[in-house]
């Protein structure tokens, strides 16, 4: 089918260097070929190339042309975890506890970081995992319903947001925040810490393009250590 957004663009052409029909080392086609190929605006291949060589998959060079890169840049990778597995991963028993979910109209920091239109609605679910049956993660979850409206008819009382996104819910990129807080009365009442104990927090918000599919924040019990790949 004919690309003709630069998310079309740089998604086929991650396919053809991860299924290795460009090999490592490989030229690639010139932008010109590209966007005869995809049937779009040479600025638009020019803008996948681009995201593409910052992410270090691809060498650019002025008149050498663009190649595959023979060996990709080292960065540390954050795969977004299933709690229930990385739970059960250190041999501890897994449960989970709703707090609440209904849908909310957002304020305007919300929109303002989601850019979507204040007052948008969004379901907000607030959720407590557990290990060996004390208090793990405390997580404070916004979804786009207008993104993910099957979220709707999931019984968040029996299933939890986090992993029922994760198997439904593709996303095409994201960001994360890592922080130290002071734990507020509410993460300190669910975690049983402290008011104002040193917690971990991870701040997460996953896309589909240019559309926003979840915001969430995860509270974690004092003594939480992460592991990750370089």
């Amino acid at each position: 089918s004919t690309a003709r957004t630069w998310q079309d663009v740089h998604d086929e052409v991650l396919r053809r260097i991860h299924e290795r029909i460009w090999l490592p080392g490989a030229l690639i086609p010139n932008e010109e070929s590209l966007a005869r190929e995809f049937g779009c605006a040479r600025t638009t291949v020019n803008r996948a190339l681009r995201e593409l060589a910052t992410a270090g998959l691809l060498e650019r060079r002025r008149r050498a042309g663009t190649r595959v890169a023979m060996n990709p840049s080292r960065r540390a990778t954050f795969d977004i975890p299933i709690n229930r597995v990385e739970i059960e991963s250190r041999g501890a028993r897994y449960d989970y506890r709703l707090i609440s979910s209904r849908e909310e109209a957002i304020a305007s920091a919300m929109a303002g970081r989601l850019g979507l239109a204040e007052g948008a609605t969004m379901l907000h679910a607030k959720a407590l995992h557990l290990a060996d049956g004390r208090p793990d993660v405390f997580e404070d979850r916004w979804v786009n319903i207008a993104a993910v409206p099957a979220i709707r008819r999931v019984d968040l009382a029996r299933e939890n947001a986090n992993e029922w996104l994760l198997n439904n819910a593709a996303f095409t990129r994201g960001d994360v925040t890592f922080s130290a807080v002071a734990a507020c009365n509410e993460s300190a009442q669910f975690l049983d810490a402290a008011p104002g104990a040193p917690l971990f927090l991870i701040e997460r918000t996953t896309w589909k393009h240019a559309t926003p599919i979840t915001f969430v924040k995860l509270y974690y019990a004092p003594g939480y250590r992460m592991h990750t790949m370089i």
